[in-house]
């Protein structure tokens, strides 16, 4: 028999409909059983029929029960089989081993260097930008007014190839900032390099094909294109930049960061430049320009692009990771029409668009001056830091121990070492010092080259001195 406990909060309907199924679902009301009439049972329990009618539709509607004209409500015939606790719990389908999935996800975590939870004093970070509260405060304001103008018709499905006014304010940044001058339906935004790497792959790449890669260079480049099971291969870098002439011949993709090397840090040469570009028109392939830093230059301006001198098969990206903030996760390829129109396609099919909110305030960020005054503050704290990280190594006569590299441009450079140093044990020598170092190893795929990546964003200009000189205390 139900029963209406009147000092529960649930509604009497939830009640009684709990107990129905649960009387079912144990077998108390076996297959078949015939339900009381709905006035009878509302008499007995003393609640309204309507009440007793919304249980049994419910019943219906989940198919614990069917109904009748002649023979009335029924327990359904189903082979439910009551649980017994004594019973072995029956195991779910076992997610197929991947392999290649888990080695480059351990290789992530290496490469930020995930694993350490332990606190450290002094982090020479080279993957995150400088925040502080004054962007915090104007990301704000733009998160308000864009959550207040924007209309009803932003909140739909919306264009694959990202929310069109932040696509105009892109394109009038690059226009003015890095030379580039492209039409909207030439811009798709995503969420960050990966997954522009990754719709690369499922657009523009078939199966198997063979891209070439800067050694050492941008894991996640590497990694998402294996994983699309692309035949990698890497190339070496110098520096004068990519080794062109290294290009594996067969190759449909080159990724490169010509302005400043990921890890390496040195600007691609003119030289090296040219010969890329005229021997992409040669052999047609994609060239894919990771352009993440280059505004942060500290020695005259940002260098050109190659999208710029040769746009029919480059496609140039871009990152508000780091001249904003990694968490907004918006960024962009820019490219050919048919090339931006067929990844747009495939985004539209796999992820649909990117969320409404991060474009709507990033665009009223950029529109209403916050984006380039921030852009000028950083890059005074940039220019400091950096004039701060190469005096101490001169200093302290690290530069004399390493080969010291990628000081033109960036948030980062290079203490190169001999292939023979420790650097495994001396990174967890200066960990234990309380300062956090990144490996140029973790950076390779196949090089042996050896050192230390240092970033100097998030270090102001007093720890910078101090973690520069622990380190040098331990190595000279």
């Amino acid at each position: 028999m139900l029963k209406v406990n009147r000092d529960d909060e649930r509604p009497i309907w939830q009640q009684l409909l709990d107990q129905a199924i649960h009387n079912i679902t144990s077998g108390k009301w076996p297959p078949g059983e015939l339900l009381l009439p709905s006035r009878e049972l509302a008499q007995l329990l003393g609640v309204s029929r309507s009440t007793i009618q919304i249980v049994y539709e419910e019943l219906f509607s989940r198919g614990y029960t069917v109904t009748s004209r002649r023979g009335g409500t029924r327990v359904s015939e189903w082979t439910y089989s009551p649980y017994s606790s004594q019973e072995e719990t029956p195991q779910g389908p076992v997610p197929p081993e991947l392999p290649l999935l888990n080695a480059a996800v351990d290789h992530l975590h290496s490469w930020f260097r995930g694993k350490e939870n332990r606190n450290v004093e002094i982090d020479f970070c080279p993957f995150e930008p400088y925040l502080d509260e004054d962007f915090q405060k104007n990301w704000r304001k733009s998160f308000l007014h864009a959550s207040v103008e924007t209309d009803l018709t932003s909140w739909t499905y919306g264009n694959a190839y990202g929310f069109v006014p932040l696509r105009e304010q892109i394109q009038r940044y690059l226009s003015l900032e890095r030379g580039i001058h492209v039409h909207i339906d030439q811009i798709l935004l995503t969420s960050g390099a990966q997954h522009s790497l990754d719709l690369i792959a499922q657009a523009l790449l078939n199966e198997g094909a063979t891209v070439s890669v800067e050694d050492p260079g941008f894991p996640a480049s590497w990694l998402a294109l294996k994983y699309r099971r692309m035949h990698v291969v890497p190339v070496p870098v110098d520096e004068h930049g990519l080794q062109v002439d290294r290009v594996h011949p067969e190759s449909k993709l080159v990724f490169v960061t010509p302005s400043h090397q990921c890890a390496v840090g040195v600007i691609m040469s003119e030289p090296r430049r040219q010969q890329l570009l005229h021997m992409a028109a040669q052999h047609p392939f994609w060239i894919v320009e990771d352009d993440y830093d280059s505004e942060f230059r500290y020695r005259g301006d940002p260098l050109p692009t190659l999208f710029s001198q040769q746009p029919q098969n480059t496609l140039y990206m871009m990152s508000f990771s780091k001249v904003v903030a990694p968490g907004i996760r918006i960024s962009a390829i820019v490219g050919p029409k048919e090339a931006i129109c067929q990844l747009a396609q495939v985004h539209e099919l796999t992820y649909r668009h990117l969320p409404i909110m991060e474009q709507l305030t990033l665009a009223h960020f950029i529109k209403h001056g916050h984006f380039m005054r921030h852009m000028r503050r950083v890059r005074n704290i940039y220019r400091r830091r950096h004039e701060a990280m190469t005096k101490a190594i001169v200093e302290t006569g690290l530069g004399q121990r390493f080969k010291l590299s990628g000081v033109e441009t960036g948030l980062h450079m290079l203490l190169e070492a001999e292939e023979s140093f420790d650097e495994e044990a001396l990174t967890n020598q200066a960990l234990e010092k309380g300062i956090r170092v990144y490996p140029l190893s973790t950076f390779c795929l196949e090089s042996n080259r050896k050192g230390w990546v240092l970033g100097f964003a998030k270090v102001d200009e007093a720890a910078i001195e101090e973690g520069i000189y622990r380190l040098a205390g331990m190595l000279i």
